[in-house]
């Protein structure tokens, strides 16, 4: 029996797989992060929390959008990869995967944006505390789910169907 090795579109759509589920990893992690950091005012004793930022807001926006994108696409990979078979045939699919991952990537650097903007304008001035610091650590994951989500995107672009001119 002769071992042959995996095709490059075999290995490419498993290493897509895998990448699909880093994102998710990053993405769940910054969720959770952004989502339970609260902060005690100690002159007034007001609860802070992330949705009292309207920055934060906006980036447990991005990553809820980014992290439902996401799981999309990781059940597109699972399936792609088990079955062999597309779910989305045709050109469209392809198309889909491709300016899916482009939106989704510009979304996330655009909430990491905001996430570390305003955690550097509320740190100025005042002692590093938990706050601050899990805030920063949600971007900082945020950051990398877009890094990771462009480079899926430039997998999805080899596969764009080659059209002549």
């Amino acid at each position: 029996m002769v071992n042959t090795p995996p095709s490059s579109s075999t290995v490419s759509r498993t290493v897509l797989l895998l990448l699909r589920v880093l994102i998710f990893v990053f993405l769940l992690i910054a969720l959770i992060l952004i989502a339970i950091v609260k902060q005690t005012d100690d002159e007034t004793g007001a609860e802070i929390k992330f949705n009292d930022i309207y920055a934060y807001r906006y980036m447990i926006s991005t990553i809820i959008i980014g992290f439902a994108y996401n799981l999309l696409q990781m059940a597109f990979s699972m399936f792609t990869v088990v079955s062999g078979n597309r779910v989305l045939s045709g050109d469209g699919g392809y198309l889909f995967d491709f300016f899916g991952d482009k939106i989704i990537s510009y979304l996330l650097i655009s909430g990491s944006a905001a996430g570390f903007g305003v955690t550097v304008e509320l740190g100025r001035g005042v002692p590093s505390n938990s706050f601050i610091e899990k805030a920063n650590a949600s971007a900082s994951l945020l950051l990398i789910g877009f890094l990771l989500t462009a480079i899926a995107s430039t997998f999805t672009s080899f596969a764009l169907p080659k059209k002549a001119n």
